[in-house]
């Protein structure tokens, strides 16, 4: 894959003012193009060999566009904010919006892979983390984001020669890092390594680029054409939307039994019982959140179900046995403006809590395959393709130690009318109550098979999904405070015996 990259390009002297003159124009006019039609983000990733050029790239690019509408971004070693987060947290906060543009140096790409060829991980921690830069790419080009991904190479005398001149001369001293020695004197075997990384997540729609850099001449035009090529291709598109087939209808049981048909609704539990139950529940899950080793894990807590099924009122029960300073509650309505113009699972990346604490999210990142399903709000493709994203989505954040609890809230057809007949005749209780409320539930079988089928999909060893029949509101309640504290137990416990393992 480098072979091209090493056959000595340059370019004169005449030739480069002629190009970059052309060029210039046309990455301002189409990144005023990209900023009124807003409809898709640019990213551009800056990999490749110690002193290849990326910062004077950067710099080029900043120069002969906008620099209002380019945010640049260089990942180093997490800070302790971002430790405390699943590790892409860092990058999906810094996507661009649409019509916006962003340079990466590295992004993704960065501190996983590096740890790859210095730390000798297994096999299997290596697949893993090729996986997610896939699974990442393939979801933000379906998204409509266009990825540009460009490897500024180096042949190894090249590369010796330049960290030479940089060691040597007093004015560039500071550019020179034992890291890029180490890569010098590791270079075959570290380049074997990337030409792996970068044949496999060289996909359709975020394809590799590698640019000979011994000529910045070349490098910059080339690079600078690359970019130009790629904007024009993506605004002639009638739609930056991935144009794909179709998805699979999903096919309903042929005698029409569904999932959530056979959940037990009812349960016995009077006030007293309730009340009794309610305090001690309470008091052990406060217990469990001042252990020491929760400090070590997050909870994320999610709430779905039919309308008026009580998920309010499970969450306050939640919310009343923890410190105000520990919890945050996230309902999710309608995207803002500023949520449409980033893909769909941005807004729920970016309210992640830190370790030690715990965030309730009213409504989530089912409302894609539930809510805008049913309401033909996206796509059969877009919300086919969103299950396998959703796994995806809570398998990263679990493997960095969030607690993901989830909880399917539900209730007859006869008891959610009488709910809301309650909501309307008692004052303090009308906002509760829309005139959506009632359209939705002309819709009641349609959210019942969508439920039902997201559930089937999306319950996961490391995320399952907890129903709840809530028509007795007591009963619904302390079922969920029951659950959630015993998935913290558990996790305290995975916590201790590791910690004992690692000690024999």
């Amino acid at each position: 894959m480098f072979a091209s990259a090493e056959l000595g390009h340059s370019l004169s002297k005449e030739h480069y003012k002629t190009a970059a003159d052309t060029l210039r124009q046309k990455l301002l006019n189409m990144q005023f193009q990209l900023k009124e039609r807003g409809d898709f983000p640019l990213i551009i990733l800056l990999g490749g060999v110690p002193t290849a050029g990326r910062g004077q790239v950067a710099n080029l690019l900043l120069e002969w566009m906008d620099p209002r509408h380019i945010a640049t971004h260089a990942f180093a070693a997490p800070n302790d904010e971002e430790r405390a987060r699943p590790p892409y947290w860092r990058y999906w906060r810094v996507l661009p919006p649409k019509g916006k543009m962003a340079m990466l140096f590295g992004g993704w790409y960065s501190g996983p892979m590096w740890e790859q060829l210095t730390s000798n991980p297994d096999s299997v921690s290596y697949e893993h983390e090729v996986g997610k830069i896939i699974h990442l790419e393939k979801m933000l080009s379906d998204e409509g984001a266009l990825i540009l991904k460009f490897w500024l190479h180096l042949p190894k005398e090249q590369l010796k020669k330049r960290l030479k001149k940089l060691a040597n001369d007093p004015r560039t001293a500071w550019r020179f890092d034992e890291s890029d020695l180490w890569f010098l004197d590791h270079y075959d075997e570290v380049m074997a390594s990337q030409q792996d990384l970068l044949l496999r997540t060289n996909l359709a729609d975020a394809p590799w680029r590698v640019i000979e850099s011994t000529d910045e001449r070349y490098r910059n035009i080339t690079i600078a054409t690359h970019i130009v090529e790629a904007i024009s291709h993506h605004l002639e598109r009638e739609s930056v939307r991935q144009k794909r087939v179709d998805a699979a209808p999903l096919m309903p049981s042929i005698d029409g039994v569904r999932l959530l048909d056979k959940l037990a609704l009812d349960a016995d539990l009077d006030k007293a019982q309730y009340s009794e139950q309610l305090e001690v529940l309470q008091g052990r899950l406060n217990g469990l959140t001042r252990h020491p080793d929760f400090k070590q894990h997050s909870v994320v807590c999610v709430f779905e179900g039919m309308d008026a099924a009580g998920k309010g009122g499970a969450i306050r029960r939640i919310t009343a046995a923890l410190d105000a300073r520990q919890y945050r509650t996230v309902p999710i309505a309608a995207p803002t403006e500023e949520e449409r113009a980033q893909p769909y699972l941005w807004r729920f990346w970016r309210h992640l809590p830190p370790h030690g604490q715990i965030t309730l999210f009213d409504r989530s990142w089912y409302g894609r395959v539930l809510v805008e399903r049913v309401e033909g709000f996206a796509s059969r493709a877009d919300w086919m393709r969103a299950y396998g994203e959703i796994n995806d989505f809570e398998a990263q954040i679990s493997t960095a130690n969030v607690i993901v609890v989830k909880f399917w809230l539900a209730i007859s057809n006869e008891e959610q009318l009488r709910r809301f007949k309650e909501r309307e005749s008692i004052e303090y209780k009308r906002f509760k109550i829309t005139e959506e409320d009632w359209r939705n539930r002309e819709k009641w079988d349609a959210y019942i098979e969508a439920g039902s089928d997201l559930i089937e999909r999306t319950s996961t060893q490391v995320a399952p999904w907890h129903l709840v029949g809530a028509n007795n509101k007591y009963h619904a309640r302390l079922e969920v405070l029951r659950h959630l504290c015993e998935r913290i137990e558990a996790a305290l416990a995975a916590t201790a015996k590791k910690r004992k393992n690692s000690s024999k």
